[in-house]
């Protein structure tokens, strides 16, 4: 897929999950994909895998996070198979704090496919309000 391709699939999937329907992001994200948190606290490690994604981060977040949990895409750049997102989280948790983070996200696809994803966030923010990253859900390295 070209550069445009990517860039406009990529503006479909995270439009649709803004506005609550996250069924296509999901289904586009490839088994063997690996995602890495970035930085040095408790979240940063890398989840390899569709099935570690989903139960360990993914997972993990739903039992912190309101429904209604969304990142809000604000700026998209595409070159060659990477599509980088800006974004702005608009989430609150099950205890009502608000948790309304800044991310970069970084997609790189294969065939119409995420099979990888970085992300960079407020750290400082991510322990402030949803707290350390259970040991339970860390991957091995």
């Amino acid at each position: 897929m070209t550069a445009a391709a990517n860039k406009q699939l990529m503006q479909d999937l995270l439009g649709r999950a803004a506005a609550g329907d996250r069924a296509p992001y999901l289904a586009a994200i490839a088994e063997d994909v690996t995602m890495t948190v970035t930085g040095q606290y408790s979240w940063s490690q890398t989840f390899r895998g569709k099935e570690a994604l989903l139960r360990d981060l993914y997972g993990h977040l739903a039992t912190l996070l309101a429904e209604g949990r969304r990142t809000i895409p604000l700026r998209f750049i595409a070159d060659d198979d990477l599509v980088v997102v800006e974004g702005k989280g608009d989430m609150r948790t099950k205890t009502g704090v608000q948790y309304d983070n800044d991310y970069c996200l970084i997609y790189r696809l294969r065939e119409g496919r995420i099979v990888e994803i970085r992300e960079y966030c407020d750290s400082v923010l991510t322990e402030r309000v949803l707290g350390p990253f259970p040991a339970s859900r860390t991957q091995p390295n």
